[in-house]
């Protein structure tokens, strides 16, 4: 089959790097070779692939020879379009492109069906972790109640350093910016959007329907502080962003947010920029699926895994994805957590105060108080909705006129 790739940036050149390493043994398990015929790009390229350049994607679009279409390009204008004019043509496209995904994924999974087709995105959430087709295809006899994730190599490194070194946020930051492992802007990532967006397209795998990742709470690390990983350390605990997607009956809970989690959560021991997807099934249990979550050659392999699928279905539509059909999300505050509650001061006099506003009548008060410290101290509250304890964090600073610095959700539950 001939093969089209438009953007040769990190994704699309690694892609083509694959097909050439690997094309022997990609030959054997399709049947038949596939050959990049066209790289759409708006920049020379150097290299091998240069004499397939084209800046016309029209050229793609009418050539009968190209039957599948790779899109690394990012961004949703003009990817959506291209990807658009290309399935109506009944050329398959495999995508690592998360914007694109979330935002237009169900038309786009409606048109390729309408032609007979595929649209397939494996490598837009998990990078090089094969997860939307494990969801789809091993997957496919349960009712999966949980997927959560570490889904930004970006951020976990950051917290990893944090949390190895002891330096502040910024400083981890501006190292992660010179290492070449954030961006000169990374609101994307330090923000939560990338994870956002990740756990969209999770959600909407997990349910059948479309979710939009403008509905789904989203909190990134900015204000995880040298102090706040100190008390994690401290309890034996790390802070991960984690995107989290829940179904209780019929209700979809999905957040994303920085959470404490300890030594029995498998997602623990996740590390530096390697990602982690934690997935709990009705009968299967709990499993996890763990490796790079990004890179110019794992994300291509996940890539090129998607074309030898389009490859060797190229008659007829499989059907991974979700329906245009929105669902509701409920919200954060009917998401339950333990928090972690930086108090000012001491714990003299305020006994009263946490028990009755943070714990039950069977939980005993114990202060944690971090060594060097008396400017404040932290309480470990027991589960809550988050509703509820937001207006007890409130009453708390009314009736004692201490102030809560910050606070952390924790999962003590998790295995």
């Amino acid at each position: 089959m001939k093969v089209a790739i438009m953007g040769y940036g990190t994704i699309g050149s690694g892609v083509a790097e694959v097909l050439r390493i690997n094309q022997d043994q990609i030959q054997r398990k399709v049947g038949e070779p596939i050959e990049l015929k066209y790289v759409l790009d708006r920049n020379e390229i150097a290299g091998e692939d240069h004499d397939k350049l084209v800046l016309d994607f029209n050229i793609i679009a009418e050539d009968p020879e190209v039957g599948l279409v790779v899109e690394t390009m990012g961004g949703i204008h003009p990817a959506y379009e291209f990807v658009k004019a290309s399935l109506e043509k009944g050329k398959h496209v495999v995508t690592s492109n998360k914007a694109l995904v979330d935002a237009m994924g169900s038309k786009l999974i409606s048109i390729a069906k309408e032609h007979n087709c595929n649209f397939f995105f494996e490598a837009s959430v998990g990078g090089g972790i094969p997860v939307i087709r494990t969801i789809y295809h091993n997957y496919a006899g349960e009712k999966l109640t949980e997927i959560t994730g570490i889904l930004n190599g970006t951020t976990n490194y950051i917290l990893t350093k944090m949390r190895d070194s002891g330096a502040s946020f910024e400083d981890t930051l501006h190292e992660a910016q010179k290492l070449g492992y954030a961006e000169r802007d990374p609101s994307a990532d330090i923000d939560g959007f990338d994870t956002s967006r990740k756990t969209a397209i999770l959600l909407s795998m997990a349910s059948g329907n479309r979710c939009r990742h403008e509905d789904i709470y989203t909190e990134g690390i900015r204000n995880v502080s040298a102090i706040d990983v100190e008390y994690a350390k401290f309890l034996g605990m790390n802070i991960r962003l984690l995107g989290s997607v829940q179904v209780v009956e019929d209700k979809y809970f999905a957040y994303v947010a920085p959470i404490m989690i300890t030594k029995n959560d498998p997602l623990y021991p996740v590390d530096g920029v390697f990602n982690g997807i934690r997935i709990v099934g009705n009968c299967l249990g709990t499993t996890m699926l763990y490796g790079m979550g990004a890179g110019k050659l794992p994300t291509a392999s996940a890539v090129v895994s998607d074309m030898i699928a389009a490859v060797r279905h190229q008659h007829e539509f499989q059907g991974i994805g979700w329906s245009e059909k929105m669902i509701d999300i409920e919200p954060m505050g009917s998401n339950a957590f333990n928090y972690l509650v930086r108090i000012e001061g001491t714990p003299d006099d305020v006994a009263n105060e946490v028990k009755d506003l943070f714990l039950n009548d069977t939980t005993a008060f114990h202060p944690i108080v971090l060594d060097g410290r008396t400017d404040e101290f932290a309480v470990m509250t027991d589960v809550m909705f988050e509703s509820d304890f937001k207006e007890n964090m409130k009453e708390f600073e009314e009736k004692t006129g201490r102030r809560v610095f910050h606070f952390l959700r924790a999962e003590l539950g998790k295995d």
